[in-house]
């Protein structure tokens, strides 16, 4: 950290780390300075100029903000602050001649833009430009790109910024956008005309100051004044990513990143943006009852009192899905046991420790990834499992840290030092000597999918004792947004999966998609989608999606965040909690709650940590013990990234984009 600084912007007097810029002391100063390409997240350009102020007894020139830090300033003769001016007539002129020069070969379609009405240059040229034009020539074009099914270009309104450029290769980690030509020939293209192959691409959308990229999805479609704005919290991985919803009606429009610093900084996964046209197709929106092999529609009345008779005198086991709300996964827990039953959340075959909290949900926070040293990633592919945070480890090794994986060679956007594939090369890292890591931060990061082998509970107690060798903190890379909020409920049974439907007769299957329910057991599902659970029902209960209803989920640092009902569910499909305050009642045995209040207020006093919303407590549990693991070799949770829960498998886009996965992942002729 360099040493502090006073200066005084537009008469505010400051003291600013000296590394910082002009235009980020501004901000500490509450002054604006306009800027195009200038993002605090990306590296500096320096080249829209739009950021110009006047330095005080510096050249007679104006200065970019964002290129001269604090500490290159001079002060007065007599040891003053230096001052810096961002409205003097000088600026003034300046800004408008950059403002004039920029609108030179822009097309000035406002009315047909998709960004009108969120266009920065829309909104600095009404405040900062001229009120005329003094071009009369013919205004350039340029060809649009094809950058995939995601991301639509209109690279005539590009103002080459470079932002998208330096968001690809520096976040995202591929280097197929950049810069060819000079001067007026000067274009922002692709490498060999490719599209783009990264799950972070959509986020460039965001980034553009002007309409040359735009959702290709959401084109065309919707006005942002038109919408109705809700916050809340992404479930499409358990990093709980805090995200926007923007609505139209009763109907999903788009999917917006909010900022976090502690949890997903300012970005979001392509998954998670575009998955929204999946949220109106497949629907479950009426209840239904098998009978003689096929499902017909039945009233809830009928529905809720079939599945009371089917429960009735049976023993009972509830499965918990990935994207459940604790709430539900609570209500689901003291309904079961009520019957006598076992209720499990570990669909996959996780072994993770009942009542560690350090052992399943860590000792480590996200943010932690920022500052380590070291980075051990054990049987994950963070880049699919959770690309936000996969982004975040490239920062850290952009500055320097060294990342070691034990588990499948991928290509991660990094590099790494590969350790094995094996559980011996887990093994062999208790043998290595770590005295050069001494004093610094260290991490290890385990994936779900090193803990779903039979010995899932001795790969982390490794994981575990190795990094404790380094002092290193734990963090467990879950990739169901439920997991850990149904963990700390008690939604788990000692033994597994396999011990909690271990001689039921009836099966309530809370969206438990990704699960194989063998033939025999009644199968009452309740979910929002038409998918595999709903295949394999005897009884369908219609539930709402996440954006149709307040719950509290548990990311995967075991921070409780809170996700906020958007719009309501279609048809008469209900929310989750009360579908199962209603079974209750149905089969006597009744939940003591009738609204969402007091079922939030109930689970608070159980577990106080969940009252306390955006803290990530301090994860109590012993080191477990250690054990022989077997001789497997590491595998990954996903085989791919966009087709991982049932919304996604509804949607098309994230279809269009597995295929195009898949169509890469096939093994090229010498001659393409």
């Amino acid at each position: 950290m360099a040493p502090l600084k006073k200066l005084i912007i537009d008469g505010i007097e400051i003291e600013v780390d000296g590394a910082m810029t002009i235009i980020q002391a501004a901000e500490v100063a509450g002054v604006e300075i306009p800027r195009f390409c200038y993002h605090e997240r990306l590296t500096i350009a320096g080249n829209c100029r739009m950021c110009l102020v006047e330095v005080i007894g510096g050249p007679p020139k104006p200065a970019a903000s964002c290129a001269m830090q604090v500490r290159d300033l001079r002060g007065g003769p007599n040891g003053e602050p230096a001052v810096v001016k961002t409205n003097t007539p000088m600026v003034k002129k300046a800004r408008e001649g950059v403002m004039e020069f920029l609108l030179i070969n822009h097309p000035l379609d406002c009315p047909i833009c998709d960004q009108g009405g969120e266009c920065d240059l829309q909104d600095q040229a009404m405040a900062f430009g001229v009120d005329f034009s003094r071009y009369r020539e013919p205004k350039r074009a340029s060809e649009d790109l094809n950058l995939g099914p995601l991301v639509e270009t209109k690279m005539t309104r590009c103002i080459s910024c470079t932002r998208c450029v330096r968001f690809t290769s520096e976040v995202a980690g591929i280097l197929q956008m950049g810069q060819t030509g000079r001067g007026e020939d000067a274009e922002i293209t692709t490498y060999l005309n490719a599209t783009l192959d990264s799950n972070l691409q959509g986020n460039i959308i965001d980034l553009c100051p002007v309409g040359a990229l735009t959702s290709k999805p959401y084109a065309f479609t919707a006005r942002p004044w038109e919408l109705t704005k809700t916050e809340s919290i992404d479930v499409m991985d358990a990093l709980g990513s805090n995200i926007r919803i923007d609505t139209k009606g009763r109907e999903v429009m788009r999917i917006l990143p909010r900022n976090h610093d502690g949890v997903n900084e300012e970005w979001i996964s392509d998954k998670t943006r575009f998955i929204w046209d999946g949220l109106r197709r497949q629907r479950l929106d009426t209840p239904y009852i098998r009978e003689n092999g096929k499902l017909r529609r039945a009233g809830w009345g009928e529905a809720l009192a079939a599945a009371a008779a089917a429960m009735q005198g049976k023993r009972v086991a509830g499965l918990v899905g990935d994207l459940v709300p604790v709430e539900a996964a609570y209500s689901l827990k003291l309904l079961v046991e009520s019957r006598g039953g076992h209720v499990e959340c570990r669909t996959d075959g996780a072994r993770l420790p009942i009542g560690n909290r350090a052992a399943y949900a860590g000792t480590a926070r996200i943010e932690d990834i920022d500052t380590a040293d070291a980075i051990l990633l054990v049987g994950t592919n963070p880049r699919d499992e959770a690309p936000v945070l996969n982004a975040r480890i490239r920062k850290a090794w952009s500055r320097g840290a060294i990342i070691g994986v034990v588990g499948p060679a991928v290509d991660l956007t990094y590099d790494y030092t590969h350790v094995g594939t094996d559980r011996a090369a887990l093994a062999s890292l208790l043998m290595l000597d770590v005295s050069g890591l001494a004093g610094k931060k260290t991490l290890v990061i385990v994936g779900q999918g090193a803990l779903c082998e039979a010995d899932g509970e001795a790969v982390l107690a490794t994981a575990q004792a190795a990094g404790a060798m380094s002092g290193a903190g734990l963090l467990i890379l879950h990739t169901a947004a439920s997991r850990v909020g149904a963990m700390d409920v008690g939604a788990v049974t000692e033994g597994g999966l396999s011990a909690a439907v271990e001689g039921a007769e009836v099966i309530y299957n809370l969206g438990a998609d990704e699960v194989d329910i063998a033939p025999g057991p009644f199968v009452i599902y309740q979910g929002s989608h038409g998918d595999r659970g709903a295949n394999r029902a005897d009884i369908i209960l219609p539930g709402a999606a996440y954006t149709e209803e307040n719950g509290l989920f548990v990311n995967t640092e075991g921070r409780p965040q809170l996700a906020m009902r958007a719009g309501f569910a279609p048809g008469e499909a209900k929310e989750n909690w009360a579908i199962l305050r209603a079974l209750s009642g149905e089969i006597g045995a009744t939940l003591p709650w009738d609204a969402l209040a007091a079922l939030r207020a109930k689970i608070v006093a159980e577990f106080p940590h969940l009252g306390r919303i955006d803290e990530v407590a301090q994860n109590a549990g012993a080191p477990l013990e250690l054990r022989d693991m077997g001789v497997a070799t590491f595998r990954n949770a996903f085989r791919g990234f966009y087709l991982t829960n049932p919304i996604a498998r509804a949607s098309a886009v994230m279809g269009e984009l597995a295929a195009l996965e898949a169509d890469r992942a096939k093994t090229k002729l010498a001659a393409e």
